[in-house]
């Protein structure tokens, strides 16, 4: 792609924070239309990077164009041409649903019809109901219609689930959905697994400031090393490096990792390598503390690129 149809482009992007280097040489594109993903856990840099996108906070060197544009030289243009919904936004409560809304609308050149944003939010019960008595979930969509008053090309979405009920979470999803399907580009950042493997065509993993990993998620689902995840915890033996060994050897066994007392086994074949599994824990006299399986997701490829857990603090 040329340069200029790119959505989204980021070049050698470097942030510090006194002795914390948030965001360390970051490469990243996003094609028109795309949902890109910045997979990570808390820490990971994605939040500065976000930022450093949306104009909130200067890079300290680097390249980042939104739509061909740069906010050295084209900042009114881009505030017309974005949308983003924060962490968390902060509302005047005695406001209606209906002003606050007018009020952001106000804002943009062009954009979506104050009725049109609150249906395509869903918030028509709650059009005439101050912002202060609306529960969690309707104050994230509500955050959503502010961030498409504008009819954005391009827009932000920082963790916008985080903190959701089951529930309020999926309705989200589905808006983010519908907004895939209108042609937006969006960009999330989430350490949901599941929310970057329905929502995201690409995902970026990132971890101390670095992308780590990226693709689809299939693709990046495939790096784990096999179609099932196996883990189980292991009473702590004497003859701990053969227990390994044998575990590794076992036929359709395609990874193994250790992490304290949990072996993490990427199988293929599950129905035929678990009871190898099982007859190798027997041989060595191993009592399992727990045992589970699961298919292989994006959490699984975090802990193989770097050992540990994804909301590892």
């Amino acid at each position: 792609m040329a340069g200029n149809e790119y959505a989204l482009r980021i070049e050698g992007l470097r942030k510090r924070f006194g002795d914390v280097q948030a965001v360390d040489g970051l490469d990243l594109v996003a094609g028109r239309g795309q949902c890109l993903g910045l997979l990570g856990p808390n820490g990971a840099g994605k939040t500065t990077t976000i930022e450093i996108c949306e104009g909130l906070t200067e890079a300290d060197s680097g390249v980042v164009q939104l739509l061909g544009l740069e906010w050295k030289n084209a900042a009114n243009q881009l505030r017309q041409r974005i949308g983003i919904q924060l962490q968390e936004t902060q509302f005047t409560d005695k406001l209606t649903v209906e002003e606050t809304v007018r009020l952001f609308r106000s804002f943009y050149r062009h954009g979506l019809a104050e009725n049109e944003l609150i249906a395509l939010v869903e918030l028509d019960e709650k059009r005439k109901a101050r912002v202060g008595g609306l529960s969690g979930g309707q104050k994230q969509r509500l955050a959503m219609a502010l961030a498409l008053a504008g009819d954005p090309e391009l827009v932000f979405l920082d963790e916008p689930t985080t903190g959701l009920d089951p529930q309020a979470r999926r309705h989200l999803w589905d808006l983010v959905e519908e907004l895939k399907r209108s042609g937006r580009t969006i960009i999330l950042t989430t350490h949901y697994m599941e929310e970057a493997e329905r929502l995201c065509d690409r995902v970026a993993i990132m971890d101390h400031g670095r992308k780590i990993a990226e693709g689809t998620p299939k693709e990046l689902i495939a790096l784990a090393g096999g179609e099932e995840i196996v883990e189980l915890g292991a009473t702590p033996t004497a003859n701990a490096e053969r227990l390994t060994e044998k575990l590794k050897a076992i036929d359709g066994v395609r990874e193994h990792a250790e992490m304290g007392c949990v072996h993490r086994l990427a199988v293929s074949e599950l129905h035929r390598t678990t009871p190898r599994i099982f007859a190798v824990l027997e041989e060595e006299g191993v009592h399992l503390s727990e045992f589970r399986t699961h298919s292989a997701t994006l959490e699984d490829v975090f802990v193989k690129l770097t050992g540990r857990n994804l909301r590892d603090e």
